[in-house]
């Protein structure tokens, strides 16, 4: 797809920090041309589409660190063309994907396979993390730092068990990758504990309401110290994520900024939004791992979130369709659908006085790009790629079946009404969604691969 230089005229442009008002203009590359007064004179002004933007927030797009798109292999649920483009729709214009899908992306071929299929389908831009097992040290050590965003590696069995417990390995892989080490960090030794009591207490019927309790805070304090103590040992960049509970919160530092942090947290969406008390309604439509957690947890991740100890904020998209999820608790596997909906969530707490809007911006979008050496992405700047999101944010609108992009066709948030409302989002200057439609199709679309400073 072509961009076509447009000019947004009179918008609140919220970036590093600030909100002000002023124009902004994507050029026929595909990059930020010009902003204020340059945008009268710029070569390229005089052929510009205008949009109107007086009343809307100009934001970069959030890049989301943490997505399970299931391409290849469990397709059933949700594939990359229908999750990146429920992921434009929600203001999403690049995302990093996990490696437990069919086959787990163990080598670098199975890796590569997966880079090929999103550049053919992909509406936004796109990053995949090489996966560690227990047995492709090797494997992991070939990663290209300037090309892939990261090694993950699972401290706690999740979707597709790919569970590293093996401590020489772990060892090995803090002290020896290549780049970015990114932690699922729950004890597997807690969790198994957890499940006997409560097998032994509810046989095989163990309510959705156990599980906070069966993968536990201590499960996720246990876990995430042990990936900090190996990072700091081996000096490791590490990147500790979904922190869902106060002890982890309490681990991190904010006396330096996260750009020069070695060991950094991320925080997803649904541990910032929903409680322990929403499983009596939700069910195991918000089960997730780690789980959803008390009050007390959320408020200290909130509080994370806006004193620096948690670096980012992220979704951890996991779909799985109606049929899965509605099983009983041993049998509905954890995860969720977000990425159309994170931002506009986000936005909700900015306007029930939780956050400014500068910071969810810096949470979503800034630091991300900062802390993964994005190249040129995540600010709104002269020369940067125009990954942009255009937001109205006084557009009520309220979450529903026959609104819901995702290929698994549900949401948490169903029923939730929220007051801001994604009116365009634009990839590389391309845009790819206009408050009703995604604009790209397989084989149109507009995402590029991801690269990094390193």
């Amino acid at each position: 797809m072509i961009p076509q230089p447009t000019r947004f005229v009179g918008a609140s442009v919220v970036n590093e920090g600030k909100v002000t008002s002023t124009d902004v203009l994507i050029g026929s590359d595909g990059t930020i041309a010009a902003i204020g007064e340059g945008c009268n004179t710029h070569d390229e002004a005089s052929k510009s589409i205008q949009i109107d933007a007086s009343g809307l927030w100009l934001m970069p797009g959030c890049i989301d660190d943490q997505v399970h798109f299931r391409e290849p292999g469990l397709t059933h649920k949700g594939e990359i063309a229908t999750e990146s483009a429920a992921a434009a729709a929600g203001g999403i214009t690049s995302f990093m994907e996990m490696p437990n899908t069919v086959p787990q992306a163990l080598t670098q071929d199975l890796l590569q396979d997966k880079y090929d299929r999103a550049d053919e389908v992909s509406a936004v831009n796109y990053s995949f993390f090489m996966g560690a097992s227990n047995t492709n040290l090797q494997e992991v050590l070939k990663t290209d730092p300037r090309r892939i965003c990261g090694v993950k590696v699972f401290m706690g069995s999740s979707t597709g068990n790919m569970l590293v417990d093996d401590r020489e390995v772990l060892e090995a892989v803090f002290k020896e990758s290549p780049t970015l080490v990114a932690t699922h960090c729950e004890d597997e030794a807690t969790i198994r504990r957890n499940i006997e009591a409560a097998r032994a207490r509810y046989g095989e019927a163990v309510p959705i309401g156990q599980h906070p309790i069966i993968r536990s805070a201590e499960a996720c304090y246990r876990s995430s110290s042990m990936a900090m103590e190996l990072a700091t040992k081996w000096n490791t960049r590490l990147h500790i994520l979904h922190i869902s509970t106060a002890r982890e919160v309490a681990l991190f530092r904010n006396d330096i900024p996260s750009i020069e942090k070695k060991i950094t947290a991320e925080a997803c969406i649904h541990h910032l939004w929903f409680t322990e008390a929403d499983y009596e309604h939700k069910g195991t439509h918000i089960k997730w791992n780690p789980a959803v957690k008390t009050t007390a947890d959320r408020t200290a991740v909130r509080a994370g979130i806006l004193d620096g100890r948690i670096d980012v904020v992220a979704t951890d998209h996991a779909p799985h369709t109606l049929e899965e999820k509605n099983n009983s608790y041993f049998h509905a596997p954890s995860g969720g659908p977000l990425v159309q909906h994170a931002l506009p969530a986000m936005l909700e707490m900015v306007h029930q006085g939780l956050l400014p809007v500068q910071d969810a911006v810096n949470l979503m979008a800034h630091r991300v790009a900062d802390m993964f050496q994005i190249e040129g992405r995540g600010y709104i700047r002269p020369g940067y790629k125009a990954d942009l999101v255009l937001v109205d944010p006084n557009d009520p609108w309220t979450v529903s079946r026959s609104n819901i992009r995702y290929k698994c066709g549900w949401s948490p948030f169903e029923g939730t009404t929220f007051k801001s409302r994604v009116r365009g989002t634009w990839v590389n200057g391309v845009q790819v969604y206009n408050g009703s439609d995604v604009l790209t199709t397989h084989g149109n679309h507009a995402g590029e691969r991801l690269t990094f400073d390193r």
